[in-house]
């Protein structure tokens, strides 16, 4: 930490991964668990490190400055070993500003979420500028990006098994029970001893995963008109395909780059953000896809344009589509998004935006005139 960093960061107002503290006081059980708490919470949101910056009046920001005394890394380090399972990572910086000291907690990125308060088992989360229990889905979020959970291999206890399109199935591979079981396809109920689709068995061979799982559509908007698409994976990548070919008055536009840019939101969305599906806004100046799922802990954008093999947030489901997509989509869409911007070599920018503290991913490319009648 640098003074140039602290003045930036005293510019800001509190938020996910940033909250300002007047004092610091590790003299009681309730002031040891409110410092492993707010340390949890930075460290389980989304987005890069974490600060908490002491002597500083936290609606106010008002200079107040703390005692040396009071700003002991050994103590502070002992009580988040001791209270967060697994430890987080953190700095201890002790700086001078106008004149005062001012007390900085840097808690770094962690790639072991999600952590926990050992002394009552809670996940905390910052929701904005304010800690809070984390919800079921953010756990489970957090457990997937590192590789700690599948979500995909979820079973669906309320879902019949004469909803997985037996057909298209057999179409790939046989339809045996074993064998499904096996590829995670799907699961046995230990209670009622009967098989049921997986979430990713629905995502892939469902006759219509959005019955069940109703954030999992893709919604088009163009010339003041809305157009649907769901079904499973590949019949919603297929039918995006055949429909922006329709559409698209423009027959220099490299609609692979779409197509590209569709296949990697479906297989790297968050499935377990059920607030809404994958957006494609299309007008003539930009064509806008917006998709539930941040990069996930690990990935960068400057690091993901050049990444041939960048960490995946759906690993089954991924392999599952290499297996089954007889088109090879994502053979070739497996090679990192720096593809989409050579699709547009010599036209407008491509912009790639991650939004963290929402939950979103945008990508931006050059828009194109849709045909009137369609």
């Amino acid at each position: 930490m640098d003074a140039n960093k602290l003045s930036y960061l005293l510019r800001q107002d509190e938020g996910p991964k940033l909250d300002f503290k007047a004092t610091l006081h590790l003299a009681t059980e309730s002031e040891k668990k409110e410092l492993a708490k707010d340390v949890i919470a930075l460290a389980n949101s989304p987005g890069g490190r974490g600060y908490i910056i002491y002597g500083i009046g936290d609606k106010t920001k008002e200079v107040l400055g703390i005692s040396s005394d009071d700003l002991i890394e050994e103590q502070i380090q002992q009580v988040i070993y001791n209270r967060c399972n697994p430890p987080v990572p953190i700095r201890v910086d002790l700086m001078e500003y106008q004149q005062k000291q001012i007390g900085v907690l840097t808690i770094y990125k962690s790639s072991q979420k999600p952590h926990q308060m050992l002394q009552n088992g809670a996940f905390y989360i910052r929701r904005g500028s304010t800690t809070d229990i984390a919800r079921r889905e953010e756990i489970a979020s957090m457990l997937q990006e590192n590789g700690l959970f599948s979500y995909e291999k979820v079973l669906l206890p309320n879902v019949p098994l004469n909803q997985l399109d037996e057909e298209l199935i057999k179409s790939y591979i046989p339809y045996d029970m074993m064998l499904l079981e096996g590829l995670g396809i799907i699961g046995n109920d230990i209670d009622s001893g009967e098989y049921h689709p997986t979430i990713g068995g629905l995502l892939i061979f469902g006759k219509d995963p959005y019955l069940f799982l109703s954030h999992v559509y893709i919604k088009v908007l163009y010339n003041g008109k809305v157009k649907w698409f769901t079904g499973n994976a590949l019949k919603i990548l297929d039918d995006i395909e055949a429909f922006f070919k329709e559409i698209c008055c423009d027959e220099y536009y490299p609609l692979e780059a779409i197509n590209e840019a569709v296949a990697n939101a479906v297989v790297h969305r968050d499935y377990l953000d059920i607030s809404g599906g994958i957006i494609i806004d299309v007008s003539s100046k930009y064509l806008e896809i917006i998709n539930p799922g941040a990069l996930i802990s690990g990935n960068r954008i400057y690091k993901i344009h050049k990444d041939n093999n960048p960490k995946r947030r759906n690993p089954w489901l991924y392999q599952r589509l290499l297996m089954f997509d007889k088109k090879k989509r994502f053979l070739k869409y497996g090679l990192g998004i720096n593809r989409i911007r050579e699709h547009f070599e010599g036209r407008e920018d491509v912009k790639f935006i991650n939004l963290g503290t929402k939950n979103l991913f945008k990508l931006i490319l050059p828009g194109f005139i849709v045909k009137q009648d369609v």
